[in-house]
C-alpha cells in the first residue's frame, strides 16, 4: 500500500469492517504529522502509522498538538493487537507494552470494539 491511501480495518476472524476510512501512513512526513492540528475524527475514520519493523520505541506516539483524545491500538507485523490505550491530548509519550509495527489512531469508541490478542487486517 502507498502512503496516503485510504483503507479499511477488518476483523480477521469474521471480515467485519471495524473502521471504514483509514489513511495508511508509511512515509516519514505522514507519520510525523499524524493527527496533529486536526479538530477531531469521525467515528469511522482513522490513521495507521506504519513502521519498518516491530519495535516498542519506533511505534511510540506523542500527543503534542493533538487536541482530542484518541484510541491508540498497537499491532505486530502479523496483525495481532499487542496493546490498546486511550491517548489524551498533550501527553509526551505512549509506548506499547510489546513490540509493534502498526499504530492505529482513531476515535476513543474503537477501544470498546478491539481487545489485546485479537487479529486484524488492513484491506484496500
Amino acid at each position: 500500500m502507498r502512503s496516503g491511501q485510504i483503507i479499511q480495518l477488518r476483523r480477521r476472524a469474521t471480515g467485519e469492517v471495524i473502521l471504514a476510512r483509514m489513511r495508511w501512513c508509511s512515509s516519514f512526513l505522514c507519520r510525523l504529522r499524524g493527527l496533529t492540528w486536526r479538530a477531531g475524527l469521525a467515528p469511522d475514520e482513522g490513521l495507521v502509522l506504519v513502521e519498518a519493523k516491530d519495535s516498542q520505541l519506533d511505534a511510540a506516539i506523542h500527543m503534542f498538538f493533538v487536541f482530542f483524545p484518541i484510541a491508540a491500538i498497537w499491532l505486530d507485523s502479523n496483525g495481532r493487537v499487542v496493546d490498546t490505550r486511550l491517548a489524551r491530548p498533550w501527553r509526551p509519550l505512549y509506548v506499547a507494552r510489546a513490540p509493534a509495527r502498526y499504530v492505529v489512531e482513531a476515535a476513543p469508541a474503537l477501544l470498546e470494539k478491539i481487545s489485546v490478542g485479537e487479529e486484524l487486517d488492513f484491506a484496500p
